[in-house]
């Protein structure tokens, strides 16, 4: 199989991904096209025999950031909204809504280590290496996000304390 197919192959993935990132499908398909553009044009730095997915997830990334980076340019970012309503008993489609109106909020750096660890299964030390930080640091963003979610989500108080650990 040529890298060309290999890509393609991931393409779900990406924009599986890039939904998380972003939690709009037309944004999203925007990540993922601009992602796959900047991939396919600097596709020599790639390393044959190293990770693709982790490579391509890396890209999107860098992407993603830039893109997050140029739009403070033109909007502020406000922490309006932190809050969620109790958790819905209408169904699954509406904890789902929830669910992704929830990470909307959640701050960038913290909800692009979920995606690829919960939907990926991409191990810590694959995340820290796509998105170019400490495994700690991605140890510590999930436990943030996933503290977050459950506050929002389900009304659970968030550990806002410091803890020892030896």
């Amino acid at each position: 199989m040529n890298d060309g197919q290999r890509i393609i192959e991931l393409i779900p993935r990406l924009r599986r991904y890039a939904r998380a990132l972003v939690g709009d499908r037309a944004r999203a398909d925007d990540l993922v096209q601009d992602t796959l553009e900047r991939a396919w044009n600097k596709f020599h730095l790639w390393r044959p025999g190293s990770d693709l997915r982790a490579w391509l997830f890396t890209v999107m990334h860098n992407v993603h950031v830039n893109q997050v980076r140029a739009s403070r340019d033109h909007a502020t970012l406000d922490d309006e909204g932190e809050e969620m309503a109790v958790a819905p008993v209408q169904g699954a489609a509406l904890e789902i809504r929830d669910l992704e109106r929830a990470l909307a909020l959640i701050p960038a750096e913290q909800r692009e280590v979920l995606p690829l660890i919960a939907l990926e299964d991409m191990s810590y030390a694959e995340v820290a290496s796509a998105l170019g930080i400490p495994i700690g640091t991605v140890m510590s963003r999930l436990c943030r996000t996933r503290e977050k979610l459950r506050g929002m989500m389900y009304g659970v108080p968030v550990n806002t304390k410091l803890q020892l650990v030896k």
